[in-house]
Protein backbone atom coordinates (compact mmCIF):
# COMPACT_ATOMS: atom_id res chain seq x y z
CA UNK A 1 0.00 0.00 0.00
CA UNK A 2 1.19 3.17 -1.23
CA UNK A 3 1.55 6.06 1.43
CA UNK A 4 1.19 9.60 0.50
CA UNK A 5 3.08 12.18 2.59
CA UNK A 6 1.28 14.94 4.30
CA UNK A 7 2.48 17.59 2.74
CA UNK A 8 1.67 16.48 -0.25
CA UNK A 9 -1.73 15.59 0.56
CA UNK A 10 -1.85 19.02 2.48
CA UNK A 11 -0.52 20.85 -1.00
CA UNK A 12 -2.77 18.70 -3.32
CA UNK A 13 -5.97 19.76 -0.86
CA UNK A 14 -4.83 23.77 -1.41
CA UNK A 15 -4.20 23.44 -5.03
CA UNK A 16 -8.07 21.91 -5.32
CA UNK A 17 -9.17 24.83 -2.70
CA UNK A 18 -7.37 27.59 -4.79
CA UNK A 19 -8.35 26.11 -8.16
CA UNK A 20 -11.68 25.58 -7.44
CA UNK A 21 -12.26 29.44 -6.03
CA UNK A 22 -10.20 30.74 -9.53
CA UNK A 23 -12.98 29.24 -11.68
CA UNK A 24 -15.83 30.70 -9.70
CA UNK A 25 -14.12 33.73 -9.39
CA UNK A 26 -13.57 33.58 -13.69
CA UNK A 27 -17.06 32.36 -13.53
CA UNK A 28 -18.85 35.16 -11.97
CA UNK A 29 -16.62 37.78 -13.73
CA UNK A 30 -17.95 36.05 -16.92
CA UNK A 31 -21.36 36.92 -15.87
CA UNK A 32 -20.80 40.28 -14.99
CA UNK A 33 -18.97 41.11 -18.40
CA UNK A 34 -21.96 39.60 -19.72
CA UNK A 35 -24.83 41.86 -18.18
CA UNK A 36 -22.36 44.95 -18.24
CA UNK A 37 -22.66 44.30 -22.48
CA UNK A 38 -26.46 43.67 -22.43
CA UNK A 39 -26.86 47.42 -20.71
CA UNK A 40 -25.09 48.73 -22.92
CA UNK A 41 -27.30 51.78 -24.41
CA UNK A 42 -28.03 51.03 -28.40
CA UNK A 43 -25.82 53.45 -30.52
CA UNK A 44 -22.53 52.61 -27.84
CA UNK A 45 -19.71 50.81 -29.33
CA UNK A 46 -18.31 48.73 -27.25
CA UNK A 47 -17.40 44.60 -27.46
CA UNK A 48 -15.25 42.11 -25.54
CA UNK A 49 -11.87 42.23 -25.90
CA UNK A 50 -10.54 39.08 -24.52
CA UNK A 51 -8.79 38.85 -21.24
CA UNK A 52 -5.72 39.85 -18.93
CA UNK A 53 -3.38 37.81 -16.59
CA UNK A 54 -3.25 38.71 -13.29
CA UNK A 55 -2.37 36.97 -9.19
CA UNK A 56 -5.21 37.58 -6.34
CA UNK A 57 -3.63 36.91 -3.23
CA UNK A 58 -6.38 35.43 -0.74
CA UNK A 59 -6.14 33.53 2.53
CA UNK A 60 -6.93 30.22 1.09
CA UNK A 61 -3.80 30.89 -1.15
CA UNK A 62 -2.38 32.05 -4.14
CA UNK A 63 -4.70 32.29 -7.28
CA UNK A 64 -2.57 32.74 -10.07
CA UNK A 65 -2.65 33.64 -14.19
CA UNK A 66 -6.21 34.29 -13.14
CA UNK A 67 -8.79 34.90 -16.44
CA UNK A 68 -9.88 38.97 -16.27
CA UNK A 69 -12.66 39.91 -19.16
CA UNK A 70 -12.02 43.38 -20.69
CA UNK A 71 -14.01 45.23 -22.89
CA UNK A 72 -12.35 47.47 -25.89
CA UNK A 73 -13.85 50.63 -23.91
CA UNK A 74 -11.81 50.00 -20.60
CA UNK A 75 -15.31 50.63 -19.48
CA UNK A 76 -15.78 47.46 -17.19
CA UNK A 77 -14.97 47.07 -14.24
CA UNK A 78 -15.07 43.53 -12.09
CA UNK A 79 -16.92 43.73 -8.37
CA UNK A 80 -14.63 40.94 -7.64
CA UNK A 81 -11.85 43.20 -6.41
CA UNK A 82 -10.60 47.06 -6.95
CA UNK A 83 -8.52 48.21 -9.41
CA UNK A 84 -5.06 47.20 -8.83
CA UNK A 85 -5.95 45.13 -5.43
CA UNK A 86 -3.60 42.09 -5.06
CA UNK A 87 -4.91 40.67 -2.10
CA UNK A 88 -8.34 40.19 -0.81
CA UNK A 89 -8.05 42.36 2.30
CA UNK A 90 -7.34 39.53 4.42
CA UNK A 91 -4.11 40.01 5.51
CA UNK A 92 -4.73 44.01 5.73
CA UNK A 93 -7.16 43.01 8.41
CA UNK A 94 -4.52 40.89 10.06
CA UNK A 95 -2.17 43.56 9.95
CA UNK A 96 -4.75 45.67 11.97
CA UNK A 97 -5.64 43.01 14.36
CA UNK A 98 -1.68 41.84 15.66
CA UNK A 99 -1.51 45.85 15.46
CA UNK A 100 -4.58 46.01 18.47
CA UNK A 101 -2.85 42.69 20.19
CA UNK A 102 -0.43 45.09 21.02
CA UNK A 103 2.63 44.42 18.35
CA UNK A 104 4.77 47.27 17.05
CA UNK A 105 4.85 48.29 13.33
CA UNK A 106 8.48 46.46 12.98
CA UNK A 107 7.02 43.28 14.92
CA UNK A 108 3.91 43.08 12.48
CA UNK A 109 6.49 43.52 9.61
CA UNK A 110 8.57 40.61 10.71
CA UNK A 111 5.62 38.20 11.43
CA UNK A 112 4.07 39.05 8.24
CA UNK A 113 7.57 38.76 6.34
CA UNK A 114 8.37 35.37 7.91
CA UNK A 115 4.85 33.76 7.75
CA UNK A 116 3.78 35.29 3.68
CA UNK A 117 6.91 36.22 2.27
CA UNK A 118 5.49 39.20 1.84
CA UNK A 119 7.64 42.69 2.59
CA UNK A 120 5.81 45.23 5.16
CA UNK A 121 7.64 47.30 6.36
CA UNK A 122 7.15 49.52 9.51
CA UNK A 123 6.13 52.53 7.38
CA UNK A 124 3.50 50.46 5.33
CA UNK A 125 2.03 48.89 8.26
CA UNK A 126 1.31 52.02 9.41
CA UNK A 127 -0.26 53.45 6.39
CA UNK A 128 -2.47 50.53 6.47
CA UNK A 129 -3.48 50.80 10.25
CA UNK A 130 -3.74 54.26 9.48
CA UNK A 131 -7.55 53.43 7.58
CA UNK A 132 -8.83 53.40 10.99
CA UNK A 133 -8.18 57.21 11.31
CA UNK A 134 -11.40 58.03 9.51
CA UNK A 135 -12.99 55.91 10.85
CA UNK A 136 -11.89 57.55 14.31
CA UNK A 137 -13.12 60.59 13.14
CA UNK A 138 -16.59 59.18 12.35
CA UNK A 139 -16.96 57.08 15.52
CA UNK A 140 -16.29 60.04 17.81
CA UNK A 141 -18.10 62.67 15.79
CA UNK A 142 -21.42 60.01 16.41
CA UNK A 143 -24.63 60.97 17.81
CA UNK A 144 -25.55 59.99 21.31
CA UNK A 145 -28.55 58.59 22.93
CA UNK A 146 -30.35 61.52 24.51
CA UNK A 147 -30.78 59.77 28.24
CA UNK A 148 -27.93 58.00 30.15
CA UNK A 149 -29.15 56.58 33.87
CA UNK A 150 -25.12 56.54 34.36
CA UNK A 151 -22.06 58.28 32.99
CA UNK A 152 -18.39 57.08 34.20
CA UNK A 153 -15.44 58.66 34.04
CA UNK A 154 -11.98 57.58 34.17
CA UNK A 155 -8.23 58.67 32.97
CA UNK A 156 -5.53 56.42 31.80
CA UNK A 157 -2.02 57.35 31.47
CA UNK A 158 0.00 55.93 28.53
CA UNK A 159 3.75 56.98 27.28
CA UNK A 160 4.05 59.35 24.39
CA UNK A 161 6.95 60.06 22.54
CA UNK A 162 7.32 63.80 21.67
CA UNK A 163 10.25 65.40 21.97
CA UNK A 164 10.77 63.33 25.03
CA UNK A 165 8.59 60.37 26.37
CA UNK A 166 6.15 61.64 28.69
CA UNK A 167 2.68 60.43 30.09
CA UNK A 168 -0.48 61.85 28.81
CA UNK A 169 -3.57 60.54 29.68
CA UNK A 170 -6.70 59.19 27.79
CA UNK A 171 -9.86 60.49 29.16
CA UNK A 172 -12.75 57.98 29.11
CA UNK A 173 -16.28 57.93 29.08
CA UNK A 174 -18.79 55.08 29.67
CA UNK A 175 -22.47 55.52 29.78
CA UNK A 176 -25.45 53.11 30.90
CA UNK A 177 -28.06 53.60 28.35
CA UNK A 178 -32.01 53.27 29.07
CA UNK A 179 -32.39 49.78 28.52
CA UNK A 180 -28.90 48.87 30.62
CA UNK A 181 -26.42 48.76 28.03
CA UNK A 182 -23.13 49.93 29.08
CA UNK A 183 -21.04 51.48 25.88
CA UNK A 184 -17.73 53.64 25.72
CA UNK A 185 -19.44 56.91 24.42
CA UNK A 186 -15.89 58.59 23.81
CA UNK A 187 -12.14 58.88 24.49
CA UNK A 188 -9.92 61.99 24.12
CA UNK A 189 -5.85 61.45 24.27
CA UNK A 190 -3.31 63.93 25.46
CA UNK A 191 -2.42 66.27 28.09
CA UNK A 192 -2.45 65.82 31.80
CA UNK A 193 -5.68 64.98 33.47
CA UNK A 194 -7.45 68.36 34.80
CA UNK A 195 -10.90 69.11 35.34
CA UNK A 196 -10.85 71.70 32.26
CA UNK A 197 -9.94 68.86 30.53
CA UNK A 198 -12.83 66.85 31.48
CA UNK A 199 -14.83 69.75 30.89
CA UNK A 200 -13.94 69.50 27.24
CA UNK A 201 -15.18 66.30 27.03
CA UNK A 202 -18.64 66.69 29.04
CA UNK A 203 -19.29 69.34 26.34
CA UNK A 204 -18.36 66.86 23.68
CA UNK A 205 -20.56 64.31 24.81
CA UNK A 206 -23.96 66.94 25.81
CA UNK A 207 -22.85 68.35 21.75
CA UNK A 208 -23.61 64.92 20.74
CA UNK A 209 -26.67 64.51 22.13
CA UNK A 210 -26.31 63.21 25.93
CA UNK A 211 -28.80 66.04 27.35
CA UNK A 212 -29.89 64.36 30.55
CA UNK A 213 -28.18 62.26 32.81
CA UNK A 214 -29.19 61.04 36.31
CA UNK A 215 -25.79 60.08 37.89
CA UNK A 216 -22.08 60.57 37.34
CA UNK A 217 -19.62 58.18 38.86
CA UNK A 218 -15.71 58.93 39.27
CA UNK A 219 -13.40 59.61 41.63
CA UNK A 220 -12.68 62.88 43.46
CA UNK A 221 -10.16 65.39 41.20
CA UNK A 222 -10.58 68.55 42.91
CA UNK A 223 -12.80 70.79 40.08
CA UNK A 224 -14.25 67.32 38.16
CA UNK A 225 -17.38 67.89 40.71
CA UNK A 226 -17.46 71.30 39.27
CA UNK A 227 -16.94 70.73 35.89
CA UNK A 228 -19.57 67.85 35.92
CA UNK A 229 -22.24 69.50 37.41
CA UNK A 230 -21.63 72.74 34.89
CA UNK A 231 -22.56 70.30 32.14
CA UNK A 232 -24.92 68.35 33.92
CA UNK A 233 -26.49 70.86 36.77
CA UNK A 234 -29.85 68.19 37.63
CA UNK A 235 -27.34 64.83 37.56
CA UNK A 236 -26.14 63.38 40.95
CA UNK A 237 -22.66 62.77 41.56
CA UNK A 238 -21.18 59.76 43.06
CA UNK A 239 -17.56 59.71 43.88
CA UNK A 240 -15.88 56.00 43.71
CA UNK A 241 -15.98 54.31 47.02
CA UNK A 242 -13.50 52.10 45.70
CA UNK A 243 -10.85 54.96 45.14
CA UNK A 244 -11.38 56.99 48.46
CA UNK A 245 -10.62 53.34 50.61
CA UNK A 246 -7.56 53.12 47.93
CA UNK A 247 -6.31 56.60 49.53
CA UNK A 248 -7.11 56.43 52.73
CA UNK A 249 -5.49 52.74 53.21
CA UNK A 250 -1.88 53.74 53.22
CA UNK A 251 -2.23 56.71 55.93
CA UNK A 252 -3.37 54.10 58.42
CA UNK A 253 -1.09 52.44 60.39
CA UNK A 254 -0.34 48.80 59.72
CA UNK A 255 -1.66 47.25 63.62
CA UNK A 256 -5.03 49.49 62.83
CA UNK A 257 -5.41 48.77 58.98
CA UNK A 258 -7.48 45.76 59.40
CA UNK A 259 -10.52 47.17 61.78
CA UNK A 260 -10.48 50.67 59.85
CA UNK A 261 -11.25 48.90 57.02
CA UNK A 262 -13.80 46.90 58.65
CA UNK A 263 -15.46 49.39 60.08
CA UNK A 264 -15.80 51.86 57.18
CA UNK A 265 -17.34 48.83 55.08
CA UNK A 266 -20.22 49.09 57.67
CA UNK A 267 -21.07 53.13 56.02
CA UNK A 268 -21.03 51.78 52.84
CA UNK A 269 -22.83 48.38 53.55
CA UNK A 270 -25.10 49.79 55.68
CA UNK A 271 -28.91 48.94 54.58
CA UNK A 272 -30.05 52.33 53.99
CA UNK A 273 -28.69 56.20 54.03
CA UNK A 274 -29.99 56.61 57.39
CA UNK A 275 -27.82 53.51 58.59
CA UNK A 276 -25.15 54.86 57.16
CA UNK A 277 -24.74 58.15 58.61
CA UNK A 278 -25.22 56.67 61.49
CA UNK A 279 -22.60 53.84 61.64
CA UNK A 280 -19.90 56.66 60.11
CA UNK A 281 -20.92 58.58 63.33
CA UNK A 282 -19.55 55.34 64.95
CA UNK A 283 -16.39 55.12 63.42
CA UNK A 284 -16.02 58.78 63.86
CA UNK A 285 -15.88 58.57 67.51
CA UNK A 286 -13.63 55.34 67.42
CA UNK A 287 -11.20 56.73 65.47
CA UNK A 288 -10.86 60.53 65.26
CA UNK A 289 -8.47 61.23 68.00
CA UNK A 290 -5.77 58.73 66.01
CA UNK A 291 -7.06 60.11 62.45
CA UNK A 292 -8.31 63.20 62.43
CA UNK A 293 -7.13 64.21 59.01
CA UNK A 294 -8.42 60.92 57.65
CA UNK A 295 -11.30 61.43 59.17
CA UNK A 296 -12.45 64.58 58.00
CA UNK A 297 -11.61 63.63 54.67
CA UNK A 298 -14.45 61.48 55.16
CA UNK A 299 -16.77 63.64 56.11
CA UNK A 300 -16.61 65.87 53.83
CA UNK A 301 -16.88 63.62 50.96
CA UNK A 302 -19.42 61.74 52.83
CA UNK A 303 -22.95 62.99 50.77
CA UNK A 304 -20.99 62.00 47.60
CA UNK A 305 -19.92 58.70 48.94
CA UNK A 306 -23.04 57.89 49.58
CA UNK A 307 -25.33 59.06 46.90
CA UNK A 308 -25.93 55.58 45.40
CA UNK A 309 -28.35 55.28 48.43
CA UNK A 310 -31.18 57.12 46.51
CA UNK A 311 -31.31 54.41 43.49
CA UNK A 312 -32.64 51.17 43.67
CA UNK A 313 -30.43 48.39 45.99
CA UNK A 314 -30.56 46.25 42.89
CA UNK A 315 -28.02 48.54 41.17
CA UNK A 316 -25.88 49.30 43.83
CA UNK A 317 -22.85 47.20 42.26
CA UNK A 318 -22.61 48.80 39.21
CA UNK A 319 -22.95 52.53 40.58
CA UNK A 320 -20.81 52.84 44.00
CA UNK A 321 -17.34 52.65 42.29
CA UNK A 322 -16.24 52.98 38.75
CA UNK A 323 -14.87 49.98 38.61
CA UNK A 324 -16.74 48.78 35.41
CA UNK A 325 -14.52 51.35 33.63
CA UNK A 326 -11.39 50.63 35.19
CA UNK A 327 -11.81 47.18 34.45
CA UNK A 328 -12.03 48.56 30.53
CA UNK A 329 -8.90 50.56 30.93
CA UNK A 330 -7.04 47.45 32.52
CA UNK A 331 -7.62 45.68 29.40
CA UNK A 332 -7.14 48.34 27.34
CA UNK A 333 -3.33 48.97 29.48
CA UNK A 334 -2.87 45.08 28.98
CA UNK A 335 -2.72 45.76 24.89
CA UNK A 336 -0.52 48.70 25.50
CA UNK A 337 1.34 47.44 27.66
CA UNK A 338 4.17 45.72 24.90
CA UNK A 339 4.44 48.54 22.82
CA UNK A 340 6.54 50.31 26.08
CA UNK A 341 5.55 53.77 24.58
CA UNK A 342 3.67 54.88 21.60
CA UNK A 343 5.04 57.29 18.65
CA UNK A 344 2.27 59.77 18.50
CA UNK A 345 -1.12 60.74 19.18
CA UNK A 346 -2.77 58.80 16.29
CA UNK A 347 -0.94 55.60 17.24
CA UNK A 348 -2.58 56.01 20.58
CA UNK A 349 -5.79 56.48 19.01
CA UNK A 350 -5.61 53.53 16.46
CA UNK A 351 -5.05 50.67 19.14
CA UNK A 352 -7.92 52.53 21.58
CA UNK A 353 -10.40 52.83 18.87
CA UNK A 354 -9.72 49.29 17.56
CA UNK A 355 -10.24 48.04 21.68
CA UNK A 356 -13.25 50.49 22.35
CA UNK A 357 -15.35 49.11 19.25
CA UNK A 358 -14.34 46.04 20.37
CA UNK A 359 -15.44 46.53 23.84
CA UNK A 360 -18.98 47.95 22.60
CA UNK A 361 -19.53 45.24 20.79
CA UNK A 362 -19.37 42.57 23.10
CA UNK A 363 -21.52 44.64 25.08
CA UNK A 364 -24.16 45.89 23.04
CA UNK A 365 -26.61 43.00 23.92
CA UNK A 366 -25.73 42.72 27.73
CA UNK A 367 -28.17 44.34 30.08
CA UNK A 368 -26.00 45.37 32.91
CA UNK A 369 -26.98 43.48 36.33
CA UNK A 370 -30.01 44.96 37.95
CA UNK A 371 -30.96 47.27 35.00
CA UNK A 372 -32.86 45.00 33.33
CA UNK A 373 -35.78 44.41 36.14
CA UNK A 374 -38.82 46.12 35.65
CA UNK A 375 -39.27 47.91 39.04
CA UNK A 376 -35.76 49.62 38.90
CA UNK A 377 -36.27 50.70 35.21
CA UNK A 378 -39.89 51.84 36.36
CA UNK A 379 -37.87 54.10 39.18
CA UNK A 380 -34.67 55.35 36.70
CA UNK A 381 -37.50 56.66 34.36
CA UNK A 382 -39.57 58.45 37.26
CA UNK A 383 -35.98 59.79 38.29
CA UNK A 384 -35.50 61.15 34.86
CA UNK A 385 -39.02 62.69 34.93
CA UNK A 386 -38.79 64.18 37.95
CA UNK A 387 -34.90 65.56 36.67
CA UNK A 388 -35.90 66.13 33.51
CA UNK A 389 -39.75 66.59 33.16
CA UNK A 390 -41.35 66.06 29.76
CA UNK A 391 -43.01 69.62 27.88
CA UNK A 392 -46.28 68.80 27.71
CA UNK A 393 -48.47 70.72 25.29
CA UNK A 394 -51.39 72.51 26.59
CA UNK A 395 -54.73 71.69 25.95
Amino acid sequence: MTTIPESTLSNLFENLVTQFIKDNLESIMCAEITQFMDENPEGHHNSRNGYYRRNLHTRYGNIEDMAVPRDRNGEFHTHVFEPYQRRDGWLEEAVIQMYKSGMGTREVARFIESMFGSHYSPTTVSNITATVLEDIENWQQRPLQKRYSVIYLDGLYVKLKRSTVSGEVIYFAMGIDEEGHRQILGFYVGGQESANGWRDVLKDLYRRGAHEVLLGVFDGLPGLDDAFREIYPKADVQHCIVHKVRATFPKIRVQHKTDFLDDLKTVYNALDHELALAAFDTVKAKWNKLYPKEIKSWEEQLSTLLTFYKYPPLIKEAIYTSNPIERMNKEIRKRLKPMNSLTNMDAAEKIVYLDAIDYNERFANRVIRGFGDTAVKKRLSEMFEESYPTAKTAE
